[in-house]
């Protein structure tokens, strides 16, 4: 699959990412079949896995076979490249990660973690899920999200100007008016 260009068939990367927790339930649920045949019916090409501190080790395959070409690692000291060469990215629901995607203008599936405790983080994502700037989902839930997702109905991402609010708090700290 991946439209050729030319003859030379195209890249199209799912980026898989837990940051520096260790979130097994994600890595295995994207290195299923189930998964890794949705994404490759989508369209996409390669998965690149950065399983963080997991012990799950994903299955790597070369794509030769007419499958998802798959690579995992572990921790990176950016993810930035890896985020910016993605077609699509899957996530922990982590803010950092978050952010920094939908900075980017990418696709984002956010994979809430249920085995945290006080789980603040499943509210931001269902809240941008809500507003309709990423899809989430659960490990179980992740081939259904894939299958039915319609990237083109996500709206972009367009961080607030915090400069009232920083104002506010430094007048009443007493702090004097920058000009």
């Amino acid at each position: 699959m991946g439209e050729a260009r030319d003859g030379v068939k195209v890249k199209r990367v799912v980026f898989v990412t837990v940051g520096t927790t260790c979130f097994d339930a994600l890595v295995k649920v994207a290195d299923s079949q189930e998964v890794k045949d949705k994404l490759y019916r989508r369209g996409y090409t390669d998965l690149l896995i950065q399983m963080g501190r997991g012990s799950y080790l994903p299955t790597k395959s070369t794509g030769d076979d007419g499958s998802l070409a798959v690579d995992y690692f572990t921790f990176s000291s950016s993810i930035a490249d890896h985020l910016r060469s993605a077609s699509l990215v899957i996530s922990h629901a982590g803010s950092g990660s978050i952010f920094e995607t939908l900075q980017l203008g990418k696709p984002l599936i956010v994979v809430v973690n249920e085995d945290l405790m006080d789980n603040h983080q499943s509210e931001l994502a269902e809240e941008l899920a809500e507003r309709k700037h990423l899809y989430c989902a659960r490990p179980l839930t992740l081939h259904q999200t894939i299958a039915s997702m319609d990237l083109n109905s996500l709206v972009p991402y367009s961080p607030g100007d915090a400069t009232p609010v920083a104002k506010l708090i430094n007048r009443f700290l007493g702090f004097p008016e920058e000009s």
